[in-house]
């Protein structure tokens, strides 16, 4: 049996749910085809999320790209065809373009399995983006620092937690939609590992209670700052980013398991949780942060 998992026009953080849908309503040992030849736009949430299902299926998935050649090199420049090969059986050509750190791109997809990693991230970060940081949504040292920080602390729970290698990736761009075409600073991490609940679980640290799944253990993570490990001082990370986020009127969400939760600023319409989603293994995490008032506008 083959099911065909249809790419909506737009892959991002809301329409990926879609996928997911389609994916939950087929057995486990159904051959899967992954159609996104009609997609014509993808973030990087889509991009690094459709990797992390891509490390889900225990046959490779067959994966057919889109068929709009400018969108296919912007996945490719952003790095997503060299990674996708690994995990998808790719049908079709894709652009053979070099994966560059122009524009505004503040890093490509990049694969996270250790500590070294993570060290690799932050300094490639140090040396590109400061000059984007600085111009595009004038951050001023401080700021550009706390960015650094979270940035820093949200791959680190790949290494901390996740228990599979994951993927980070990071752009700046104008947010149309809403704060009046504000420039903004995204950071989308993802990993196909145990998730929140699991890891609470292995700690023992889950509160007794009948509510327990995933929800409560993100709420659980997020809100009262608890890790799975014991020691003084862990599950700060997340608790700093998420004032960080707080500071600069920013927007968090992490999806784990069949759940959703988000620190929802006043600009933005989403909710602060979602349950009884379609699953989906490990972590799924993404911040926005805003530029400043007086960023120009191109």
């Amino acid at each position: 049996m083959t099911a065909v998992i249809t790419v909506p026009p737009s892959l991002d953080d809301k329409s990926f749910e879609q996928v997911l849908e389609q994916l939950a309503a087929q057995p486990e040992d159904a051959k899967v085809i992954v159609d996104a030849r009609h997609c014509t736009f993808g973030t990087p949430y889509g991009l690094t999320a459709m990797l992390t299902l891509g490390q889900t299926r225990s046959e490779k998935a067959t994966f057919l790209p889109p068929i709009d050649g400018n969108v296919s090199t912007y996945w490719s420049r952003a790095g997503f065809f060299r990674h996708a090969e690994a995990l998808f059986d790719v049908q079709g050509s894709v652009p053979r373009v070099r994966s560059t750190d122009e524009g505004d791109k503040l890093l490509g997809i990049t694969p996270i399995a250790a500590a070294s990693d993570v060290h690799l991230v932050v300094e490639r970060i140090a040396e590109q983006a400061r000059h984007i940081l600085t111009t595009r949504l004038r951050l001023e040292p401080r700021a550009q620092m706390g960015f650094t920080m979270a940035l820093s602390e949200t791959v680190q729970n790949i290494v901390d937690h996740a228990g599979r290698p994951g993927w980070v990736m990071a752009q700046a761009y104008q947010y149309r939609q809403r704060l009046a075409g504000r420039w903004v600073a995204e950071i989308v991490v993802c990993d196909p590992g145990m998730g929140f609940r699991r890891s609470l679980e292995m700690g023992n640290r889950r509160p007794i209670t009948d509510r327990w799944g995933d929800g409560l253990a993100l709420e659980t993570a997020l809100i009262q700052g608890v890790s799975r490990f014991p020691d003084a001082g862990r599950g700060q990370g997340l608790k700093g980013t998420r004032g960080y986020i707080g500071r600069r009127n920013g927007k968090l969400t992490i999806r784990s398991g069949t759940a959703r939760i988000g620190i929802i600023p006043s600009w933005d319409d989403g909710v602060p949780l979602q349950e009884n989603l379609a699953p989906f293994p490990g972590a799924q995490l993404r911040v926005i942060i805003p530029g400043e008032l007086s960023a120009p506008a191109s």
